[in-house]
């Protein structure tokens, strides 16, 4: 650089200006790529020192911007009340960049997923609901590191800067000659050269916005913490707009039952298992001890499906399609348990029109993502969660409920009153829930030397003592014999397979894939199995068919389990919504990142654990095909919602 150019540069600030910068700025870019090589260091992507600056082009992109755009604003406001709010807001926007780093962090050690937009606002909307996660998993040492870097951002730039230079007082009348009338040409290049900066900084900025992923570099965490917010949300905003301009047929929205002679109006129990994966259960994994009364019963009277999926892999929207038969709203938040917000009857509310008493008994609580009115959407005339029910000589399980057997007591009082009538009553456990904390009324085994796998397992074995113990309830009561058990996962369960851990931003396989057995005794003599794949979305059509009802007035996307099967290709969305899609065809799937990953293409008769990305060999065609093929359903389901809601 000319000494000239050098010397017009340095004159845009004063020295003390300067070295308050250097003292906010230095430490902040130093703070926020520390975490970001830690994070590349988790997620097994930092390898060679070129290899890592090359990853970290989104953070030199967002820093460099973020510099160069306060250089220009501190030079355009050099005094009076434009300074004050110049340099409040800067203060303010780095206190939010070393609270959005740290939390990306810290949030990445927990999943190993990126935070995105979605994320922050439902934590920001949802604190109450989201404080036993986020407690649950951020250590002590955490909160102190932000607590001291918020402090720093905050007050640590004038400390030091008063400390090294003196009050500012003693500078002033040097500030600015030319702006005392001296130099006019000199403030003209002056705010010519702050104008510059601030444009290069919105440049910079913008150009951070973009993930390595569409540049052939793909990495999980491609963009700088703050830079993916962005990203997230304008790519959230496009979403919503595509699915605005959709117009849908709802076949759902008339749908009701009609009796044949088929009809048998037997009582209906809907066991769900929350974040169990199919391969940590017993019927699926001879390997594995965790439930070997289910791998029993699965023998006996029982339909088993190999192949069975969610839809997404969160409770409340999988319920949305094991009690409708829709695909959830692909929205981040729980759109569904608004009043009225569900566009379809739901199966409770069909069978109540037929003469059915309905129940729903939980576990969790009643507040988080509300529940109960989530429940009354769904059509059920009871409910019940732990808040009703007597907690004494029960244990946590964890930080949304109790144990499950806590549900057995209320459960035997409702049927008592109500079985002369037929019966369909949901049990939605959640023992086997993050953060596994193992009750101890049926011991505990070990099952693998990971704790936290450990803990989980021992969860999912305690819910085989409590699907006996529903069972054994039924027979006590006489309705064993007039009752269909539906027994199923509602979501896996990740930890690490695919540097991951928990379930809701993942598409692999351990968390998408999950038991499913109909239980019957009056039916499948001698079990029976089918392989599949098959969705929760086929819930409802599978009960209106065990039952002997007909469906009138619309039609189910799902299909009943009883019927041949036919191909189709099953679709899941994650949550937060613009983490992840799939697709299953057959047996080949598609997994689509909004291109903060390359895509994946795995053959599951192969390649079951998803270890072998075939995306290079199938072809941009078929690609492209598959990924349209995710985006016109996301927008057609985020549809029929909206439609219902206007």
């Amino acid at each position: 650089m000319p000494q000239s150019l050098r010397r017009s540069a340095l004159s845009l600030l004063d020295r003390r200006d300067w070295f308050y910068l250097l003292c906010l700025l230095g430490p902040l870019a130093a703070y926020t790529l520390l975490l970001r090589v830690l994070g590349l260091r988790l997620q097994g992507e930092a390898g060679s020192v070129l290899g890592t600056l090359a990853l970290l082009r989104s953070d030199l992109l967002f820093l460099g911007g973020y510099a160069l755009l306060w250089v220009g604003l501190l030079a355009a406001f050099r005094r009076g009340v434009g300074r004050w709010v110049a340099l409040g807001v800067l203060h303010a926007s780095a206190v939010l960049v070393v609270a959005i780093s740290t939390s990306a962090y810290q949030y990445l050690r927990s999943t190993g997923a990126t935070l995105d937009y979605s994320v922050v606002a439902y934590y920001l909307t949802s604190f109450g609901e989201a404080t036993g996660a986020i407690s649950s998993e951020a250590p002590l040492y955490m909160w102190l590191v932000l607590a001291e870097a918020v402090l720093y951002a905050a007050f640590g730039p004038w400390v030091f800067t008063r400390a090294f230079l003196g009050p500012a007082g003693r500078e002033e009348a040097a500030r600015e000659p030319d702006a005392r009338g001296s130099g006019r040409g000199l403030s003209r290049r002056r705010f010519i050269a702050s104008g510059v900066g601030v444009g290069a900084g919105v440049l910079l900025l913008r150009e951070s916005l973009l993930p390595e992923a569409a540049r052939g570099q793909g990495t999980s965490v491609s963009r700088s913490p703050v830079s993916n917010l962005v990203a997230t949300k304008i790519e959230e905003s496009r979403m919503d707009a595509a699915a605005q301009s959709v117009r849908v047929t709802n076949t759902l929205r008339g749908i009701r039952l009609e009796p044949t002679f088929r009809t048998r109006r037997r009582h209906v129990a809907l066991i769900h298992l929350e974040s169990t994966r199919e391969r940590s259960v017993t019927p699926y994994n001879r390997d594995i001890a965790t439930m070997p009364l289910l791998a029993g019963l699965s023998r006996d009277n029982s339909l088993l499906v190999e192949w069975a999926y969610t839809t997404t892999p969160h409770t409340s929207k999988a319920i949305t399609s094991v009690n409708t038969g829709l695909y959830p709203h692909p929205d981040t938040e729980i759109l569904e348990a608004r009043p009225g917000a569900i566009p379809a009857p739901g199966i409770a509310a069909l069978l109540a029109e037929q003469g059915y008493r309905t129940a729903w008994f939980q576990s969790a609580t009643e507040k988080f993502e509300n529940r109960a009115q989530l429940v009354r959407n769904f059509g059920y005339g009871h409910f019940q969660a732990f808040e009703d029910m007597s907690t004494e000589g029960f244990q946590r399980s964890n930080y949304l409920g109790y144990e499950d057997d806590i549900m057995l007591g209320p459960s035997r009082r409702w049927l008592e009153e109500n079985a002369s009538s037929p019966t369909l009553v949901m049990y939605l456990g959640v023992t086997p829930h993050h953060q596994y904390l193992v009750p101890d009324r049926y011991g505990r085994r070990r099952f693998s030397g990971e704790e936290m796998l450990n803990r989980y397992l021992n969860n999912v074995r305690y819910d085989d003592f409590w699907v006996r113990n529903i069972i054994r309830q039924y027979k006590e009561l006489g309705l064993y014999e007039e009752t269909i058990f539906v027994i199923y996962g509602d979501h896996g369960e990740a930890f690490g397979e695919h540097g991951l851990k928990g379930h809701d931003p993942i598409p692999y396989e351990e968390v998408l894939r999950v038991p499913l057995i109909i239980h019957d005794p009056q039916g499948f003599d001698g079990g029976a199995r089918i392989e599949g794949p098959v969705q929760l979305i086929d819930f409802p059509p599978t009960i209106v068919d065990l039952l002997g009802f007909r469906v009138t007035g619309g039609e189910y996307i799902g299909r009943s389990l009883l019927r041949p099967p036919e191909e189709r290709t099953l679709l899941f969305s994650c949550r937060p919504d613009i983490t992840a899609m799939a697709s299953i065809r057959g047996y080949e799937k598609y997994i689509y990142h909004y291109g903060k990953r390359p895509e994946e293409f795995y053959d599951l008769s192969r390649d079951p654990t998803e270890q072998n990305n075939l995306a290079s060999r199938v072809g941009k065609r078929e690609l492209r095909r598959r990924r349209e093929e995710l985006l016109e359903w996301h927008a057609r389901t985020a549809a029929i919602f909206e439609e219902r809601q206007a």
